[in-house]
């Protein structure tokens, strides 16, 4: 228990002195220069902030989805040697499923569509 206790303070104690030292360092003040994009030495042609297609961003949220799902689907093959397998099954199904249905519901949708 004593162990827990020190491994707390410890991460609380260096929090605190990694917080104070954060205000305690100088500040840069960044000017005009440093700010500015670079483009291989050359001054820039337009703005370098130029908005993303809001389709872009749809795509990148189902692959993060998508991604989650592998996550936790990964430890699957574990899940046989628990004392109801079947149980496990039945929740990967389930996930797998509402997933499912929700690509579909995109593709109908038409949000994967790249050219309208």
């Amino acid at each position: 228990m004593s162990l827990i206790i020190t491994s707390i303070a410890l991460a609380l104690l260096l929090t605190l002195i990694l917080a104070l030292v954060s205000f305690w360092l100088p500040h840069m003040n960044s000017d005009s220069e440093k700010l500015s994009p670079y483009e291989c030495g050359f001054d820039p042609l337009g703005s370098a902030r130029l908005p993303f297609s809001l389709r872009f961003f749809l795509v990148a949220i189902l692959f993060l989805l998508f991604d989650l799902e592998i996550a936790l689907l990964l430890p699957l093959p574990w899940g046989d040697q628990l004392t109801a397998p079947f149980l496990t099954f039945v929740w990967a199904t389930i996930v797998l499923s509402l997933l499912t249905l929700g690509l579909i519901y995109e593709w109908l949708q038409g949000g994967l569509e790249w050219a309208e």
